[in-house]
């Protein structure tokens, strides 16, 4: 069968930067799914993208679909004649459905009886007539939030769309997709090269929009060049850029055919925060900032531009006049934010809800100083601080340049509290108390600044939980999935010895009647439970791994450390698996017990040789053990524990434990009881 290249692009108008990676490869997995479906054989799915298209390249893809044998089974032969050999009327309606009549009819003879059976040869389709209608629920499926119509049309789309094609090799296949018939016509960029080509085959796709089209169509090429020369210009300018990847993307996403060039601004704005610069310019501007090599900024900004200017000091020029009132904002709001301090504010918190049934954040700041200075105590750092720290938390909220510029709140409470001669811990806390923000980001420094991020994270886990407002499927407005995981990731990371229940009341109590959820205490740690999962398989631990030692429930996170980290170690060992195995079984024999089990072996009831070994083995580990569990080497206790292999091994080989004897046969179960008893300790290892 013949095989080509098929291209399939949308032309539109500009569509949305933050989304364009997620909609192309969308797009891709998509349209894959439905060639599948249509037994289309393919070698891969290749996707393009710029601000004005989507576009796939489907390399090798048959000319059609392969011709194939269709059975259709009927009724059974008992059911499909009467009495007197005459077709039912079940078998006809089946005859007649399949287009033949029922002594046409072909018999499929199993095991289980004699059906009807028809054999049908279905020709395959071309790929011409298959093509439109797969394209179609590929982008029909497309993640679009908000599709919206143009001209007086009914059809929905993310933007207007302008053209359409659909190339198979050099053979245009004919259709249309949301409204727009399928032409050779495609679209350069808006100023540069040519406006509009003809493409005559799929494979010239690339390079006609490259070299006569100026539009680098491929979205990982173009990103590469963009950085490749955002860090040269950099180097010329002294400095290394700021890069990060969300910005980079956006920018690739904003441009068919890069130029990027290099502008400059006052060195006063250098008295500014850098982070307010620094965000006013990457947000609001999409530029890149250069830093020197200790990491202060330069008045220096990279820009990209989306054309080949003949004057680039013009461009230059006009992107500086931009900038500049953006960074001289954020001067005039630092100057008359530092006119009152952040303590003066307090009151005007009040004003501003935090949760309509949970108070205001004047509230809330009050809860997390309380709850921060417990927690200061119980981590041995300072109380002071950290009930300060956690009063004035919220207070940066209200300045001009948060307001301003959001994402630098925290951080410009630093400065002000800087400003205003706080302490530098208490200062340090107000820019960490936010830390960490997603996974990955980096944690709070100081264990003032750990005691009030806790504080935090606590009191919005327990008051939306203590309203019923628990996160639904993907829905979490509150981010309380996030609360959870930053603060255990805290917990652990700085091993801090503190316990959920603890620190869940120290939050429940400071809330007094607000609450209305009379079981929250059981369930926030319910739900911190539920994220130790995706910390640890994030980490590469396996899910048995991790469920074995949730089954134990222990309420401590840096416990359920080295409880992970042990049993992840045990697992290694040879003797793991069957030892796991054994656990298993054992749990399988008590299960089917009635009545208790003794806690304590009657060695004067040990009549097997292999039982008696085992006994004797369990008794001298059981003196090790004691002061292993008492430090939490649980890693030392799993190793001991490993010994057990053989003489368990031997003992259910050699051993009946369900005697005919009771009290043997209970003595037995005590026995294989205080084994699991002491990896229960630790994990549940059956799960292994």
């Amino acid at each position: 069968m013949q095989q080509e290249n098929l291209l399939i692009e949308v032309g539109t108008e500009e569509l949305p930067p933050k989304s364009l990676r997620q909609l192309a490869q969308s797009f891709a997995d998509n349209l894959e799914v439905e060639l599948k479906k249509a037994e289309l054989s393919f070698g891969s799915v290749r996707w393009f993208a710029s601000p004005r298209r989507l576009a796939l390249m489907v390399n090798e893809l048959n000319s059609g679909q392969a011709d194939k044998i269709v059975e259709k089974r009927g009724p059974a032969v008992s059911v499909a004649f009467d009495g007197s050999g005459e077709p039912t009327k079940a078998a006809q309606g089946w005859a007649r459905s399949n287009g033949i009549m029922v002594e046409q009819a072909e018999r499929l003879i199993t095991d289980k009886g004699e059906w009807l059976l028809f054999k049908s040869n279905v020709i395959g389709k071309a790929v011409s007539q298959l093509i439109p209608e797969i394209a179609a629920t590929a982008l029909t499926n497309l993640p679009i939030a908000k599709p919206m119509r143009w001209g007086d049309s009914n059809i929905q789309f993310i933007r207007p769309v302008h053209t359409v094609t659909m190339l198979y090799g050099s053979t245009l296949i004919k259709g249309e997709l949301l409204g727009v018939a399928s032409s050779r016509i495609i679209k350069g960029h808006r100023f540069l090269g040519t406006a509009q080509l003809t493409i005559k085959h799929a494979d010239d796709y690339e390079n006609l929009l490259d070299e006569s089209g100026k539009v680098i169509v491929d979205y990982a090429r173009r990103k590469a060049i963009i950085k490749d020369q955002v860090e040269a210009i950099a180097v010329q300018e002294g400095g290394i850029a700021d890069i990060d990847d969300d910005l980079l993307e956006e920018v690739t996403s904003l441009v068919e055919w890069p130029v990027t060039l290099a502008g400059s601004f006052e060195k006063k704005f250098l008295n500014v925060p850098s982070e307010a610069l620094i965000y006013t310019m990457k947000d609001n501007q999409k530029y890149f900032p250069v830093v020197n090599k200790e990491g202060r900024l330069l008045p220096r900004f990279i820009f990209v531009s989306n054309i080949i200017s003949c004057d680039p000091a013009q461009v230059i020029s006009g992107n500086e006049k931009v900038v500049r009132p953006r960074l001289a904002d954020a001067e005039f709001f630092f100057e008359t934010d530092k006119k009152q301090t952040l303590e003066s504010r307090l009151n005007a918190l009040s004003t501003v809800v935090f949760q309509n049934k949970l108070g205001s954040l004047n509230e809330k700041s009050q809860r997390i100083s309380k709850v921060a200075q417990f927690i200061a105590k119980m981590i041995n750092s300072s109380e002071k601080h950290a009930q300060r720290a956690g009063l004035l938390s919220k207070t940066d909220l209200l300045t001009d340049m948060v307001l301003e510029f959001p994402d630098v709140q925290g951080v410009m409470g630093m400065y002000y509290a800087q400003n205003d001669g706080e302490h530098n811990d208490v200062a340090l806390a107000l820019k960490e108390q936010y830390l960490p923000r997603f996974a990955g980001d980096k944690l709070p420094t100081s264990l003032v600044a750990c005691a009030v991020s806790l504080a935090d994270k606590l009191d919005t886990l327990v008051g939306i939980f203590g309203i019923g407002l628990a996160p639904k499927g993907d829905k979490d407005p509150f981010a309380l999935r996030r609360a959870a995981i930053g603060l255990l990731r805290i917990i652990i990371d700085k091993q801090l010895d503190l316990d959920m229940v603890t620190l869940i009341k120290l939050s429940h109590v400071e809330y007094a009647d607000k609450l209305s959820n009379a079981h929250v205490i059981n369930d926030v740690i319910d739900f911190l439970f539920a994220r130790y999962r995706a910390i640890y398989q994030a980490n590469g631990y396996c899910v048995e791994l991790i469920l074995s030692v949730l089954d134990r429930r222990p309420l401590k996170p840096v416990d359920f450390d080295k409880r992970i980290k042990a049993v992840a170690k045990f697992q290694a060992l040879p003797e793991s698996s069957a030892l796991a195995a054994a656990n298993k079984r054992i749990s399988n024999i008590l299960a089917k017990v009635t009545g208790n089990i003794k806690s304590t072996v009657d060695n004067t009831l040990l009549e097997a040789r292999a039982e008696k070994e085992l006994a004797e083995k369990l008794s001298s580990l059981e003196g090790k053990l004691s002061p292993l569990f008492t430090k939490g080497d649980y890693e030392a206790v799993l190793f001991e524990l490993a010994a057990l292999q053989a003489p368990v091994d031997d003992f259910f080989n050699n051993v009946m434990v369900m005697d005919k004897n009771e009290a043997v046969k209970m003595n037995r179960l005590a026995l294989l009881n205080n084994i699991r008893s002491l990896f229960l300790q630790v994990a549940n290892v059956s799960y292994l």
